[in-house]
């Protein structure tokens, strides 16, 4: 199953981006230890010069890495159909023991690249780079992750097998058992709407507050990501019937299909979009102390404010649609 032509766009992507970020990474290692910007030497040119490439690189692997995410979900959903008792996604993930840790190490990764993308681009507009060190040092702790993402990639496709039986979504995500996932399932409809658009309407306000009066950039961020993990779990335990208009099916995954118009991307895409620009707007209120940051990182923040609240007001507007004027009704009933 290796030699699947989706399996292939995966992994040699990631085999080329983990030698590009391990490259970065030993230069990265260099330029924390011996960077000085007021320096004239030999050594501090060859850095800035070296700067110029690790930036380069990074931009072009990490960007690979925000798409390798979808690219992932798509790929475990179009397999299903190649596994013995698979319906959807979820039987690919429940293959082997390492589909859900590299979905949840994707997840992961595609946060902190987005981040570090974001303080990337601020510290290349100001002209004496005063976020080298912290976003190297950042650097540092994504590198080793994505290099077990590629591991554990590699991994789970070699270990996926056609005749192995796996289960389907709806052992995975019923209601019964005592797990997390039924727990949460079992919850009111209505608490779940009531939690869910509270965190929205949360977000929305602490977004137009620092919209108006410039402050409470980390409240808006540390809500954006509350927002991003609420929206995730609605996604399972209220919102995924509502469009398959059955109060029992509560799987993430079928929505990504045909039968469903394909509505799972633009639903998850406007929501990790929102949280990730979010989550960035409040991470660079950190670096506002360099002078010459005073004016590039509040730009930056208003502009991640306006991104974040545009793509989660379209995620409740597809959200709300569909609770309104779907066949299925569990609120209030």
């Amino acid at each position: 199953m290796i030699l699947n032509p989706s399996i292939l766009a995966l992994v040699l992507p990631s085999l080329v981006q983990t030698l590009l970020v391990a490259y970065a990474f030993a230069i990265c290692i260099r330029i924390v230890a011996r960077w000085d910007i007021n320096s004239g030497s030999e050594l501090q040119l060859g850095l800035e010069r070296r700067t110029y490439l690790v930036s380069t690189i990074m931009n072009m692997a990490l960007t690979m890495q925000l798409l390798s995410l979808f690219l992932f979900i798509f790929t475990a959903d179009a397999l299903h159909s190649q596994l013995s008792g698979a319906m959807c996604a979820v039987g690919s993930l429940n293959a082997n023991p390492y589909g859900y840790p590299v979905l949840a190490l994707k997840l992961v990764n595609f946060l902190l690249c987005g981040v570090w993308l974001v303080i990337n681009r601020v510290d290349n507009r100001a002209h004496d780079y005063p976020l080298i060190r912290p976003k190297y040092r950042f650097l540092q702790l994504i590198a080793p992750l994505i290099l077990v993402e590629s591991v554990l990639q590699l991994t789970y496709f070699l270990n996926l097998k056609s005749r192995i039986l796996t289960t389907c979504c709806g052992s995975q995500f019923g209601g019964e058992g005592g797990t997390v996932t039924a727990s949460i399932i079992s919850l009111p409809p209505a608490t779940l709407a009531l939690i869910f658009y509270g965190a929205m309407l949360a977000t929305l306000a602490a977004g137009i507050r620092f919209l108006v009066k410039s402050r409470g950039a980390p409240l808006f961020g540390i809500l954006s990501g509350g927002a991003l993990l609420i929206g995730i779990i609605a996604m399972v335990a209220l919102i995924s019937p509502y469009y398959y208009e059955l109060p029992t099916h509560h799987c993430p995954f079928c929505i990504l299909q045909g039968d469903y118009h394909y509505i799972g991307y633009p639903l998850y895409l406007t929501l990790l979009g929102g949280g990730l620009s979010g989550i960035s707007c409040g991470v660079l209120a950190a670096f506002r102390g360099p002078a010459s940051l005073k004016s590039i990182i509040p730009s930056t923040q208003k502009h991640l404010a306006v991104i974040s609240l545009a793509l989660m007001g379209v995620f409740v507007l597809m959200v709300s649609w569909q609770l309104v004027f779907s066949g299925l009704r569990m609120i209030g009933e």
